[in-house]
């Protein structure tokens, strides 16, 4: 198929009796392999095919920050904390109502009471937590302008360090350096990784 035919407007008029008995056949293009249509007003060969899947604006970051991710973080936690506390609460109505000898309608009440107590207080744990790093870690990216492992390791010493303040130097000290080496590790492990597959860093 000629060039010619591509730049005539598109016309509903009936075709010529020569152009309806022409064979048409595909044109491969010298851009990509999709043939030419005879019957659509454009030529296929300029529509770029390969897309990138997102678009980033430019100078734009390609994952999200701290501040985004703490929302997810903190009700993840709690919903963990809830989880790990209601069994937490099975076991020990379980353990207690046996060795009190409870049956029936009193062991199905000091069960839920147990679930609910346990439950709740581990998810109020884990939220706390959770939000006291997340609020850590916005400030130090705030403060520092980037975020790296570097803001991961304060964040979590910091948290720990704060959650144990009220309850004496030696506490808090102790709860800091529990938050330093949790995240000390984490951070090895991500370096790990980054090392073997070579990929972007993904920060907690």
């Amino acid at each position: 198929m000629s060039d010619d035919f591509l730049r005539k407007p598109f016309s509903l008029a009936p075709a010529p009796a020569d152009a309806a008995t022409t064979n048409y056949t595909p044109a491969t293009s010298t851009f990509s392999s999709a043939p030419v249509s005879p019957y659509l007003n454009y030529d296929s060969r300029f529509l770029q095919q390969a897309q990138p899947e997102f678009i980033f604006p430019e100078g734009a970051n390609k994952q999200r920050g701290r501040f985004e991710l703490a929302f997810s973080q903190i009700g993840t936690s709690v919903m963990v904390g809830g989880g790990i506390g209601g069994l937490a609460g099975v076991y020990n109505g379980f353990k207690v109502t046996n060795a009190l000898n409870q049956t029936g309608n009193l062991r199905r009440t000091q069960l839920i009471n147990h679930i609910m107590k346990q439950g709740s207080g581990t998810a109020n744990t884990l939220g706390t937590l959770a939000v006291l790093y997340s609020a850590c870690g916005v400030l130090l990216q705030f403060v520092r302008g980037e975020d790296d492992h570097v803001n991961t390791v304060i964040a979590s010493s910091a948290t720990g360090l704060l959650y144990k303040s009220t309850a004496g130097l030696r506490r808090c000290a102790l709860g800091g350096a529990i938050g330093l080496g949790i995240s000390s590790l984490y951070c090895l492990y991500l370096i790990a990784q980054e090392n073997s597959s070579n990929s972007s860093p993904k920060y907690l």
